[in-house]
């Protein structure tokens, strides 16, 4: 059975791609728009990993990661976030105070990408 995938990210392009990038690998994906979309999603789907992004209008990637990480059914699932904030705090925050399990920086490389998310998923890492 293929693993799930959440996008959270309210950027048509990258959403585009990454859905690309992820069904080519054997993912099936979902994407939503902002972050309380995202949080209602969880309530009636479960998902293996979610992708967020933290820049979004309403609510930033920060709060979602927050309310996933204590969500009932989504507080286990691994959150990786893709976001252009590239600064040591910004990194510190999300994966030491938002306690999520993978940051990467915008622009990113497919490899690079994909590494993380199979990493996080379990799925062995091709050799490059």
């Amino acid at each position: 059975m293929a693993q799930r995938i959440l996008i959270i990210d309210d950027e048509p392009d990258i959403r585009s791609l990454l859905v690309v990038m992820l069904t080519t690998e054997g993912y099936l994906v979902d994407t939503v728009t902002g972050g309380k979309e995202g949080i209602a999603r969880l309530n009636q789907e479960s998902y293996d990993l979610i992708i967020l992004d933290i820049m979004m209008p309403e609510m930033d990637g920060w709060e979602v990661c927050r309310q996933i990480k204590c969500h009932p059914r989504a507080g286990d699932t691994p959150v990786l976030i893709l976001t252009v904030r590239a600064q040591p705090l910004d990194r510190v925050i999300g994966l030491e105070v938002v306690q999520a399990n993978e940051y990467v920086t915008k622009p990113f490389t497919r490899q690079h990408l994909l590494t993380a998310v199979h990493r996080l998923l379990g799925v062995p890492v091709p050799e490059a």
